[in-house]
């Protein structure tokens, strides 16, 4: 059902719409799917997308460019890690690699190559504002691949985003022999629904990490029976949901 026809019971400035992305696939989680004690290895720090994850992030890519999606995004949210980093801007971001409308190569951005994958360095006009923040980086502590590098490097690698909203420029939020818990989360994916109200934007993107979005989605949810609702989200999955402040 076309949503502008369809019959809503609030008003539509009492709400947001928001597009939640978890990143593609990155090397720590194939190297976690044959080994959990990899997890651990200094190798996958704030690891990154996998020629895999290329691919999946050039489809949703295509997907929200063709469904007209890309045109009503106002914002952009990502987690500072490089993983989430890659897929806002491969999905999001200005792709200077398209002339009228003929692809030339794949669409990534970054202002050097990084490890193994080629990226392109692009400036993002015309293209929604991608800001980093920390609240929806990735379950913190002991794990490497869940530290942040320092935010100068992020932004030699990704000189259009907005850092404004980071902690810092050493990631002190990452402790290396405790892990945050899940009640921690909770409480930290409850200030980033807070802080995303404040925000005047009407459709926002946020690019997370699975089990962040999903404690967003808890912090929406009031029915315990849509199980689906929250059940884990794929690589590259995007879910859309509307929010409406009932006050």
């Amino acid at each position: 059902m076309d949503a502008t026809t369809a019959h809503f019971p609030y008003p539509w400035h009492r709400c947001k719409i928001l597009h939640l992305v978890r990143h593609g696939q990155a090397m720590h989680n194939v190297e976690g799917e044959k080994n959990r004690e990899a997890l651990l290895s200094p190798h996958l720090f704030d690891a990154q997308l996998t020629p895999l994850g290329c691919d999946q992030v050039a489809q949703l890519r295509k997907d929200v460019h063709e469904s007209g999606l890309f045109n009503r995004i106002e914002l952009v949210i990502t987690s500072p890690l490089l993983r989430a980093t890659q897929t806002a801007v491969g999905v999001f971001g200005r792709n200077q690699n398209y002339a009228d409308g003929v692809e030339l190569k794949k669409p990534f951005v970054m202002a050097e190559n990084e490890g193994n994958i080629d990226f392109d360095a692009v400036s993002t006009p015309n293209c929604p504002k991608i800001m980093a923040v920390e609240l929806c980086r990735d379950r913190n502590g002991l794990k490497p691949s869940d530290r942040r590098r320092r935010v100068s490097e992020y932004q030699s690698l990704f000189p259009s985003l907005d850092y404004s909203m980071m902690d810092g420029e050493e990631d002190n939020l990452w402790i290396p022999d405790v892990r945050e818990s899940e009640e921690e989360l909770a409480v930290r994916a409850m200030k980033l629904m807070k802080w995303l109200w404040t925000r005047p934007e009407k459709e926002i993107a946020v690019v997370s990490h699975g089990i962040v979005l999903q404690h967003m989605l808890y912090v929406l949810g009031n029915d315990g029976e849509n199980t689906a609702l929250y059940k884990r989200f794929d690589n590259c999955e995007l879910r859309s949901v509307v929010i409406v402040d009932k006050r």
